[in-house]
């Protein structure tokens, strides 16, 4: 079984199309394609599902929703392969409010894409000017609602961010992710409190 996160989590890149339809053609086994951020990018690859019977596609209500707290996610599949993972999953494993809490988000489809459209303005924005900071050394492309940033010194710019109360998540430490901070994406006013915490941060640390 082969998995494959794209858009990547903590990094935010994609692999090509053509690269995830070269490994499902190839690989002898089940291609899982983790695709939890992919309302926030132009990939889809929900359209082979009918196409190759050994890819499942998971998603999920925690991203683009902001309904973690239900925690439901959703696997598209073959008929074979939703066969043989219902003969395993627990018996009434989605218990009922979650259920109608997926329902009702789903009325609400425009307004979803509507919040999702803004995030993606507000992350093209806040990466044009993070790229311009003394502490950034380099803003990756992303196609998730956060972005992947290497700054200078990454453990001392989340320490210090979160003295001023920001969070993010630091992978200073994870290998091939050194020095790198993930920052999520957030509304105007509170990425303007960012932007001032960063510019803030050369005299102090």
């Amino acid at each position: 079984m082969l998995f494959i996160c794209s858009p990547n989590n903590p990094t935010g890149n994609v692999l090509t199309l053509e690269k995830i339809e070269f490994l499902i053609q190839n690989f002898d086994g089940i291609v899982v394609v983790d695709a939890a951020y992919s309302d926030f990018s132009a990939q889809n690859t929900l359209k082979w599902v009918g196409k190759y019977p050994n890819l499942v596609v998971m998603q999920t209500f925690s991203k683009a929703w902001g309904l973690a707290a239900i925690r439901l996610g959703m696997a598209f599949a073959s008929t074979e392969i939703i066969g043989l993972m219902n003969k395993v999953k627990p018996p009434y494993n989605v218990n009922e409010l979650t259920q109608q809490a997926a329902l009702d988000a789903l009325k609400n489809v425009e307004k979803m894409r509507k919040q999702v459209a803004e995030l993606l303005q507000e992350r093209e924005k806040l990466a044009a000017i993070l790229r311009g900071l003394p502490v950034v050394e380099k803003v990756y492309p992303s196609d998730a609602n956060f972005l992947f940033v290497k700054m200078t010194d990454g453990n001392a710019v989340y320490r210090y961010l979160l003295s001023r109360g920001i969070v993010t998540r630091n992978r200073s430490n994870v290998v091939l992710c050194e020095n790198g901070v993930r920052i999520t994406i957030g509304t105007p006013a509170e990425n303007e409190v960012l932007i001032a915490a960063l510019s803030d941060l050369e005299n102090a640390i």
